[in-house]
């Protein structure tokens, strides 16, 4: 199966973006020769340590690359099977984006300044913070994962990365009565000494740099790679101080040697030897001398380098402490504020909930208002018809004699009663249409106390966003 041909052109891009071959490269077969993926290291550690081997054969340069990724990445038990020599002697695109992959993954770990993602447009940014969301969920089991990923189709369940699905996993839903107490709460848990409020991200790589699952591993990459520096200049030590002990041994022992040649001397010059003689002792004297100077000077020098190295030592470990101590405090803190979101989100839940029983009974009621009220419009329109025919029989029947309008009083009645009925219904008409506006206040109220808890949600999430990357960095 081919490769991913938008994850491989975005891998290729961040390749380019590293600017360590004068002409951008095109497609991944170019890193054949593995000399980018050299210089990359090169640019990576500052070092020249990588120069020599660009002008050693393919596979000497192969197996710099390997030992790099062994030492210094993360995943060095998987670093054996998870790049194949062969597969990169013969030049394989999946071997080739797998050593991209776990470049990209250091580089993004281990440089205090990762560099700007501006740079990238934003298809190539979420495809790149896919890699990296995929390799932080997958550590254990990446040499069965990340070929699937590098050739599927379709973004895997485990590593889907948008800028949306970032803000779906801190979306809270805070009570607007009690937004203001649970935001002053968080922020007292977010908030220790030696943070800044960092700038909201505005890209997918720049999201998932910031998430506290991103920025906890990379404390403990660095508190890793401190402790692995701690340990290599412990070994220096070491070995220092028994060259030194070594160096105190010679010096005892040219000591002891000149202390017996002097001896020697005095009894020779007390038994008159002969000039000869005198003078090879003396020549065998200022030799020792000379050597035992020699190597006052050699321990000197090695007592002030294991007197740097102690202090290297130090250093490292009051860093290495201060670092548990921030990753410890980031994590209790981290704690604690997901419960808080927790319960907010439960609060908000049921509000939301009430409010929508609330909605659904005013309208219940708004709609029933609002039937009633046409009805009574009905009736009052067949009443008015009704009337207007009985007037009109009125006033024939007032040119009539008073016999005929007597035999029609009962009408003239029956008109009455409903005229009356008419001026009844319209009392109820006028009461239904102002029961039918206070129901729409208060509909319209309710939604507006609904968009506005939505604002104040949508305001808490960034703020919560932007206590999280402060907690991060």
């Amino acid at each position: 199966m081919s490769l991913h041909s938008a994850r491989a052109s975005a891998l290729l891009a961040w390749v380019n973006s590293t600017k360590v071959c004068p002409d951008p490269l095109n497609d991944l077969s170019q890193l054949q020769d593995c000399s980018v993926f050299i210089r990359i290291i090169h640019k990576i550690h500052g070092s020249k340590e990588g120069e020599s081997v660009l002008e050693q054969p393919l596979p000497e340069r192969i197996s710099f690359i390997r030992g790099f990724l062994q030492k210094h990445c993360r995943h060095k038990l998987a670093a054996e099977n998870l790049v194949s020599a062969q597969k990169l002697l013969d030049g394989e695109e999946l071997a080739l984006a797998k050593v991209a992959v776990l470049l990209l993954y250091h580089t993004t770990m281990s440089c205090k300044n990762p560099g700007d993602w501006s740079e990238f447009d934003y298809k190539t940014q979420v495809e790149l913070a896919s890699v990296l969301k995929f390799v932080l969920d997958n550590e254990e089991c990446l040499n069965e994962n990340l070929e699937p990923f590098l050739q599927s189709k379709a973004e895997p369940s485990s590593s889907s990365m948008s800028s949306s699905s970032l803000e779906e996993h801190s979306s809270l839903f805070p009570l607007p009565h009690k937004r203001e107490v649970h935001f002053l709460e968080l922020q007292k848990i977010a908030s220790f000494p030696g943070t800044n409020m960092p700038s909201t991200p505005s890209s997918p790589m720049g999201d998932i740099m910031q998430t506290p699952q991103f920025q906890l591993r990379r404390l403990k990459e660095q508190l890793a790679f401190e402790r692995e520096s701690r340990n290599e200049l412990e070994v220096e030590v070491a070995q220092s101080h028994k060259l030194l002990m070594e160096k105190d041994a010679q010096i005892t022992m040219m000591q002891q040697r000149i202390d017996r040649l002097t001896k020697l001397n005095e009894q020779q010059a007390a038994d008159q030897l002969e000039p000869k003689e005198m003078e090879e002792l003396r020549e065998k004297n200022e030799s020792l001398v000379g050597r035992l100077h020699e190597a006052f000077r050699q321990c000197q020098d090695l007592k002030t380098e294991k007197a740097q190295m102690d202090r290297k030592i130090n250093e490292l470990s009051e860093e290495n402490g201060d670092l548990s101590f921030k990753l410890r405090e980031i994590a209790s803190n981290m704690v604690q504020l997901q419960q808080a979101l927790n319960e907010l989100s439960e609060e908000h839940n049921t509000a939301m909930a009430q409010s929508q029983k609330k909605q659904g009974q005013l309208e219940k009621e708004l709609h029933a208002a609002l039937q009633d009220k046409k009805c009574s419009e009905e009736k009052i329109e067949i009443l008015q018809g009704k009337i207007s025919l009985l007037e009109d029989q009125l006033t024939k029947l007032e040119e009539c004699s008073t016999q005929e309008k007597g035999e029609v009083m009962g009408d003239i009645l029956k008109l009455e009663e409903l005229k009356q009925e008419v001026s009844s219904l319209t009392a109820k008409g006028v009461q239904l249409e102002e029961e039918k506006q206070q129901l729409g206040s208060l509909v319209t109220s309710l939604q507006s106390s609904l968009s506005e808890s939505q604002r104040a949600q949508e305001r808490l999430k960034r703020d919560l966003q932007a206590r999280a990357e402060q907690l991060a960095t």
